[in-house]
């Protein structure tokens, strides 16, 4: 075999288009993940936890605590809309070239 070229910088080679890919959609994934909890670690905090409880001021959406609903179920659900239409449609699959062909192994 022959010894890799260490001498060789990785500036001059071309990044992979499906590792560019990759990359891109990690990054979408990442930016979502970071809004997501952007939005619901203040939300629940500042709406969650009031200095004093008044039991007739307490608010419900559908049975649920309006701060829970608005600040962590809403939330989740985005991101699951979000993400099935990420991966059915804005997804790729790239391109890896051919198989290499599978070689019979003789047990010895």
């Amino acid at each position: 075999m022959n010894a890799p070229d260490n001498n060789q910088e990785p500036a001059n080679a071309p990044w992979d288009p499906v590792f560019l890919e990759s990359r891109r959609e990690a990054l979408v994934i990442l930016l979502l993940w970071v809004a997501a909890l952007l939005w619901a670690v203040p939300y629940c905090y500042l709406n969650g936890f009031p200095e004093t409880f008044v039991a007739e001021e307490f608010s419900t959406v559908w049975g649920i605590p309006s701060w829970l609903f608005w600040g962590i179920a809403v939330p989740w659900l985005l991101a699951d809309v979000f993400t099935l239409w990420f991966c059915f449609f804005y997804m790729k699959d790239g391109d890896l070239g051919e198989e290499a062909p599978v070689e019979s192994q003789e047990s010895v």
